[in-house]
């Protein structure tokens, strides 16, 4: 157990100027952690938005075939998405482990954590397919129509196999961003763009020759450039400098117990933070429902220019992890405190000039997506977009500074307070000034808002809290 592992939590100071704390070191280590960050978070930012894009591309192929194929390929991605996130987080352990045996300058931990984390995918892909292969079931108990959850299974179907595959492709990710060469994730996600989009088109509507599989041909195809995304990076990483000279796949078949518990110490809750997040934002869709399908489509449209804003600070939380943990493997405080402080600021002032850029531009991107901006929904959307105005800076800055906390293996107390903001102040505040307040579907907004505000600000405590201990 590390130093940091035995920090327990202390009562919180008032207030927080992340701003004034990272400008409290000499101008150029801020300017060369800035340069250093940026080098890490700009391809794992294009990475996360290559995803965004592979989505996109699905769905609009999948639009084609009307909007009931629409309806259920929404649901099967609602069923899949639980299950591959809670994977996820357990995988993305790999990251922060490595990293700090980065920065001890210690290759045998290094190779031993993406060899525990490609393990811990194998162990709990198995179970986590259970969920997709029953997915109909699960859709008709929460009340879907019963032709909506069957077109949804098709779907599921085929984007099962993909959980595995995925899953190792996040360990290799991990493990090149630990060793500061995140590009070849990069290369290999713009690669899979149009090989998704070919294959979608083809076995989704039979074309060159290959079988009409319909929604199944579509989870199909994404299934199999998960594989080839997988392949391509564990060539990467056994075959090309720097990453061979670790020799990660030697010895494979040996798993370092101790350290798989600790991946899944620190993972597990990793994995249930982002479902208490994923679960919150659900429940506000299903809130939205009941007052009205204006309601409802309104916060979709929203919620997806949030979803590909996130991409960006999401990017930057995965390099303040890496960062932040090569700090503790040197042991040095300084630049731990460094790394974490310039990484919020970097996800504040970016996520601050897209909320300028989304507030003036709400009612055309209401339009893009409605076609007429005086719509009713439109309207909607544009007021729901001037709410986020809060929420996505906000968003920004949590997501990074959870990231930070990784890269210490802080991620209990997170998850605590990842109950307490979205679920006890978020949920509870949406729910009452919907309904109780008359406030409708701003008043979801404004509940998710709150929520997001509390969790940053409970992070960013508790970052200065752990960092300052550490430095004493």
């Amino acid at each position: 157990m590390t130093s940091i592992d035995k920090i327990e939590p202390a009562a919180p100071r008032a207030a927080v100027n992340v701003t004034r704390a990272a400008l409290a070191v000499p101008g150029n280590l801020v300017t060369a952690e800035l340069a250093q960050t940026l080098k890490l978070a700009v391809p794992l930012a294009l990475t996360q938005l290559g995803q965004i894009a592979m989505m996109t591309t699905d769905l609009a192929f999948i639009g084609r075939l009307g909007s009931d194929t629409v309806a259920a390929a929404a649901l099967a991605h609602t069923v899949f998405f639980v299950s591959f996130t809670f994977g996820m987080g357990l995988v993305s352990a790999v990251s922060p482990l490595a990293a700090q045996a980065f920065g001890a300058r210690d290759p045998r931990v290094m190779r031993r954590a993406l060899r525990v984390g490609l393990w811990a995918a194998l162990f709990i892909a198995l179970p986590l397919m259970a969920l997709p292969f029953h997915g109909e079931t699960v859709l008709l108990a929460l009340g879907q129509a019963p032709a909506a959850a069957h077109l949804a299974q098709q779907y599921l179907f085929g984007l099962a196999w993909g959980i595995l595959p995925a899953l190792w492709f996040i360990a290799l990710r991990g493990f090149m961003s630990a060793v500061t060469r995140p590009e070849p994730v990069l290369w290999i996600t713009l690669v899979a763009i149009p090989a998704n989009a070919v294959l979608v088109y083809l076995l989704l509507y039979g074309k060159a020759g290959m079988p009409e599989l319909g929604l199944f041909g579509a989870g199909l195809a994404t299934t199999l450039v998960n594989f080839g995304m997988f392949l391509a990076g564990a060539w990467f990483a056994a075959r090309r400098r720097p990453f061979r000279k670790y020799h990660v796949f030697s010895r494979i078949w040996r798993i370092d117990w101790p350290l798989m518990g600790k991946l899944v110490a620190v993972g597990a809750p990793i994995s249930l933070s982002f479902l208490l997040e994923y679960g919150m934002f659900g429940a506000a869709g299903l809130l939205m429902g009941l007052i009205s399908t204006t309601a409802l489509a309104a916060h979709q449209i929203a919620l997806q220019i949030a979803a590909i804003l996130f991409m960006v600070p999401f990017g930057i939380s995965m390099a303040a992890t890496v960062r932040v943990g090569h700090a503790v493997g040197r042991r040095d405080p300084g630049a731990l405190r460094r790394a974490g402080y310039v990484a919020v600021a970097l996800s504040g002032v970016f996520m601050s000039i897209m909320t300028l850029a989304v507030i003036l531009a709400r009612f055309e991107i209401a339009a893009i997506f409605l076609g007429e901006a005086t719509d009713t929904t439109a309207q909607l959307t544009a007021t729901l977009l001037l709410i986020g105005a809060t929420f996505f800076i906000a968003d920004g800055v949590q997501t990074t500074t959870a990231g930070a906390l990784r890269g210490m293996n802080d991620t209990k107390v997170p998850l605590l307070f990842a109950t307490i903001s979205y679920w006890l102040v978020g949920f509870t505040s949406a729910y009452a000034l919907a309904f109780w307040a008359a406030l409708g579907a701003k008043g979801v907004w404004i509940g998710l808002s709150l929520g997001t505000a509390v969790y940053a600000i409970l992070l960013i405590l508790r970052f200065r809290l752990l960092a300052r201990r550490l430095a004493e």
